[in-house]
């Protein structure tokens, strides 16, 4: 059982979700939240941990000697950029600053300390046009990717870890899938254990959602304040579909995870919802309307942005089988719990969403 855990990131939502989850799985552990508090919102959290017995350090994984002196055990890697626009519309300098840099930063602790490293990548490692170019289908408001594929680890389950990685991804995804090489080396040069979780969309109470990055908690936000939203891309009609993973259900995983390196070390697992907790952005208004008693303006907007995506689906298979892990919270209640939590906390969300 590790007894100094570090988790990078650790004021952010996934974080802090994973920090609370680790002091109540291991509470004899001196467990410690490491983060620049660059998002807004990130600040809230602060004392949220410390009232939980978690220390803060403000620091930045960009900077090596922020991390001098920290001795961890198990690191947990939730540091990121993490939108899939990153750079686009600017210099990269940030997303890979921070998501390849500072993972390297982060792996120069575990090799000094053979702490055990779990990383949580993404799904935006699998390439942009190898996915928008399987077959799909319209089924009613939704996107559907047929069984059979031109493409192996693909069908309509969604993308097994069996997909082929060769092509462009977002620079966001190509920071995350070079993270993912250089934990690998440094494991086998250095001697540790390690685990990457590809994740896809997370959603749940304490995500300060934004267009590119965190849509669930702005979807539901959206309707609860009135504001406006926008259909973007692939025709603006709401068609496209991504799985759902309720924040709760990974920080489970992980804490699993945590306490199991020697089933779970050296593996890189597809982790999501799975088709069944999927969702389109149209069945997601309808999900926000019965939830809020609300309707919004939808406007439709057909340009497609960079290395957007018509359809993501994770394929879990592979880790039902091998660890019989599974979420167990659907997408109604993912919006479910979020809304109770804006109730909870208008004035600070309005105010981190939309001042």
């Amino acid at each position: 059982m590790p007894d100094q855990i570090l988790i990078t990131g650790g004021a952010g939502f996934v974080g802090s979700a994973v920090a609370f989850e680790l002091k109540r799985t291991f509470p004899q552990a001196d467990v410690v939240a490491f983060d620049n508090l660059k998002r807004r919102g990130s600040e809230l959290n602060v004392p949220r941990l410390t009232k939980e017995g978690i220390r803060f350090i403000h620091g930045d994984v960009r900077q090596a000697s922020d991390m001098d002196g920290l001795a961890p055990d198990l690191l947990v890697e939730c540091s990121a950029e993490p939108s899939a626009q990153a750079g686009y519309n600017s210099a990269p300098n940030y997303v890979v600053d921070t998501n390849l840099f500072g993972c390297y930063n982060c792996l120069n602790v575990a090799r000094r300390t053979r702490a055990d490293f779990l990383f949580l990548s993404t799904s935006r490692v699998y390439p942009t046009v190898a996915l928008n170019s399987l077959i799909f289908r319209e089924i009613g408001a939704r996107f559907e990717w047929t069984d059979k594929q031109p493409l192996p680890g693909a069908g309509r389950l969604g993308i097994s870890e069996a997909f082929p990685i060769k092509g462009a991804r977002s620079i966001y995804g190509m920071t995350k899938l070079a993270a993912e090489l250089m934990i690998e080396e440094f494991a086998d040069a250095y001697g540790f254990r390690y685990v990457i979780n590809r994740c896809g969309v997370i959603a749940g109470q304490w995500q300060m959602g934004k267009v590119d990055q965190g849509v669930v908690c702005l979807w539901l936000a959206s309707h609860h304040f009135g504001r406006p939203l926008r259909y973007i891309g692939f025709g603006g009609e709401g068609k496209q579909v991504r799985d759902i993973l309720h924040v709760d259900d990974l920080t489970a995983l992980v804490a699993l995870q945590a306490g199991s390196m020697n089933s779970f070390g050296g593996q890189t697992l597809n982790v999501g919802g799975g088709l069944p907790f999927s969702l389109s952005l149209q069945e997601m208004t309808s999900l926000c309307e019965e939830i809020t008693g609300k309707r919004i303006a939808i406007s439709s907007d057909c340009t497609d942005r960079p290395a957007d995506l018509r359809l993501y689906v994770t394929d879990i298979r592979c880790i039902e089988q091998r660890h019989r892990w599974a979420p167990e919270r659907n997408p109604k209640l993912v919006l479910s719990d979020i809304h109770r939590w804006i109730q909870s906390n208008e004035a600070q969300v309005f105010r981190c969403l939309f001042d």
